[in-house]
């Protein structure tokens, strides 16, 4: 569990910091990364880390992700607090390293809603039942692995943050969200960013079932 616990604090370490920091650096920089290129490092950080964690802990590096594959009957009850409590970690370390490097730039990537709450999160519930059942069409058991799960999941990552990133900011992810709040001393619609995630990968447990489930008619 240790070893477990390690992986989804590093991966969500490494997930947050470079995610958010591209956001923190094109603030800094004058907009050289651009919203592509943030949405890009989104993806290819979520990619690297399923691709580098995936046989240790399944790279979850999400909350709702653990609490998805928990709801499945894919995960362990007694793993839920000690993965849920890494990737918390894993974000928060990340958020106070960039506040560190930069100050509290751009709300070191805190995400909040483009326009009316409701919009956001509508939007932040889709976009994470799509991850979620993508998530759930290409893992084993809880683990995200094998040779196309970590493309599969990133390139999920980087489009759908490309196309609702200026709108919602993408997040799909309590702890990408919590973290740079938290530490920015931004809590405005907080709670979008929890629920939305949650009630949106939760939404895609049935959901798979019902599609990868059904047999077959010749």
């Amino acid at each position: 569990m240790l070893r477990r616990a390690a992986a989804e604090f590093f991966g969500t370490f490494a997930m947050v910091f470079a995610g958010t920091g591209a956001i923190v650096i094109n603030h800094v920089s004058g907009g050289a990364i651009s919203h592509v290129g943030i949405a890009l490092t989104f993806g290819l950080v979520v990619m690297a880390m399923i691709y580098a964690l995936g046989e240790v802990s399944g790279a979850h590096i999400n909350p709702a992700v653990t609490l998805a594959f928990w709801a499945a009957k894919r995960f362990e009850t007694k793993a839920l607090l000690p993965y849920i409590a890494a990737q918390l970690a894993g974000a928060l370390a990340a958020s106070l390293l960039l506040l560190l490097l930069f100050g509290n730039v751009a709300n070191l990537g805190a995400t909040l809603p483009g326009g009316a709450w409701e919009q956001s999160f509508t939007l932040e519930v889709v976009l994470t039942l799509i991850l979620m059942f993508v998530i759930l069409g290409v893992s084993s058991g809880s683990r995200e692995s094998g040779i196309m799960a970590g493309a599969a999941v990133g390139g999920v990552v980087a489009f759908e943050a490309m196309f609702a990133g200026p709108i919602s900011g993408a997040s799909m992810n309590p702890a990408r969200s919590i973290a740079p709040a938290l530490v920015s001393g931004q809590l405005q619609h907080f709670w979008v960013y929890l629920a939305a995630p949650v009630g949106g990968a939760l939404l895609a447990v049935p959901l798979s079932k019902l599609i990868h489930n059904r047999k077959v008619q010749a």
